[in-house]
């Protein structure tokens, strides 16, 4: 193992050796090189001659580039065509902290790690895979989630899935969780939370978080060492009352020594920026400090060093220039507005045709992007199929679920989606 590795090795184990038994083997080996090309570039830059940089210059020393493609982003040299830090550029963690903050109150005074950037969310939870997760771990996640994290965790890392029911009734099936969390002791578990829910739309009301909150601390007394994932890539877009707004990030951050909490996040949906491909995983711990966070960030730019890089410096500069702009917040929240209405016309249309539910019935759901049907006595993927070739319509079919993306919908045709599928389901059951 090198040398710089054991040192961060060391950090984490003095601070906190529950987070030090969390790391998979691959993450006890991580770091960021401290000395080497890195740092000797570091140390020549400013120089009058600097042949270390692996780029390369115009005769007055700025980047070189092509004409063609400086004319078509307003934003100068340095902040298009240089490498951008394997950790982020450092103003745009530093403003992603605070946004993190901003967004969420109940955070004031607690210590968490600065934001690490990724190339969007998906690398930030392969980053963290490769930090935490071992051959054979399991990680427990809802029954319902996004089919991506197959590819992300179960096939590269080997890990298994240990599913509980998401739903009962109208909300969250909080016993089935609960039963994953409260059944042995002094052991590593790896839990996964995903709010606003990809496929379902739904986010816990503020007893039900509560709840949660409650299942991970007892599973942390129990002595079970728990890293849980956030992952937020739906933050903020919540369209009904007595809804937990914040992260659950917010209280796990401080829990019990022996939960570690991830938050991954990023501008992908949040700032309606999806091709940027710019997220962020943030640590938070009970007793964190500067030093635990420190060796964190560094292993994890060091598994980012490793794979691509680092992420892509023009999105963090333009993301940068939004934030600055007065109107950011004005046409953010705009934005959020048009989702709530499409999403207020999907909650009108199930209200007033009860005859739906003769073919499907609405999962619960009450924010983000999606929702989704539970079939009835109708076959998923041939309804899919029919839809598409008589209903110029597509949908998302897995198992007897439906899920449709109102984001992605303009409000007048979404009456139109419904009775699409209500017709097609009619056309099959016949």
């Amino acid at each position: 193992m090198d040398k710089q590795a054991l040192e961060l090795n060391t950090i984490i184990q003095e601070k906190n050796a529950v987070v030090y038994e969390l790391l998979s083997e691959q993450g006890k080996m991580a770091f960021f090189p401290k000395c080497g090309i890195l740092s000797q570039a570091a140390q020549a830059n400013g120089k009058k001659i600097n042949a270390t940089m692996g780029i390369a210059t115009e005769d007055d020393g700025s980047p070189m580039r092509l004409d063609c493609l400086t004319t078509n982003i307003g934003l100068s040299p340095e902040k298009i065509f240089l490498y951008a830090p394997s950790f982020g550029k450092s103003d745009i963690r530093a403003k992603w902290q605070e946004f993190i903050y901003n967004k969420n109150p109940s955070l004031n005074n607690k210590t968490i790690s600065l934001p690490v950037v990724t190339n969007a969310l998906t690398h930030g939870l392969s980053i963290i895979g490769q930090m935490f997760f071992n051959k054979k771990d399991e990680v427990i996640i809802s029954n319902l989630y996004w089919e991506n994290y197959d590819l992300v965790f179960e096939q590269p890392f080997g890990v298994k899935f240990d599913l509980y029911s998401a739903f009962k009734g109208s909300g969250l099936d909080i016993l089935s969780f609960e039963k994953k969390m409260i059944n042995k002791s002094n052991e590593k578990k790896i839990v996964l939370l995903n709010f606003p829910n990809n496929p379902t739309g739904y986010t816990p009301t503020i007893e039900e978080a509560k709840a949660i909150i409650r299942i991970i601390k007892e599973s942390a007394e129990m002595g079970n060492k728990l890293i849980v994932i956030l992952d937020d890539a739906y933050f903020g877009l919540v369209y009904e009352k007595n809804i937990y707004k914040e992260s659950l990030f917010t209280e796990l951050a401080d829990l019990h020594q022996n939960v570690l909490a991830v938050k991954v996040d990023g501008a992908t949906k949040e700032d309606y920026a999806w091709g940027f491909r710019i997220g962020f995983i943030t640590y938070g711990i009970k007793g964190g400090d500067s030093d635990l966070y420190a060796a964190l960030e560094a292993k994890t730019a060091g598994l980012i060093r490793g794979s691509i890089s680092s992420a892509s410096n023009v999105a963090q500069s333009l993301l940068m220039n939004a934030y600055a702009n007065p109107k950011y917040i004005e046409q953010k929240q705009r934005k959020y507005e048009t989702l709530k209405s499409r999403y207020q016309v999907v909650v009108n249309i199930l209200e007033e045709h009860k005859e739906y539910s003769k073919y499907f019935k609405p999962l619960p759901f009450n924010s983000g992007y999606f929702m989704c049907v539970e079939l009835v006595d109708v076959d998923c993927e041939e309804l899919r199929k029919l839809l598409l070739t008589e209903y110029s319509t597509g949908v998302i079919c897995f198992g007897g679920v439906i899920r449709l993306a109102f984001s992605a919908i303009q409000k007048e045709l979404i009456p139109e989606l419904f009775e699409n599928l209500y017709d097609a389901c009619k056309k099959l059951a016949s």
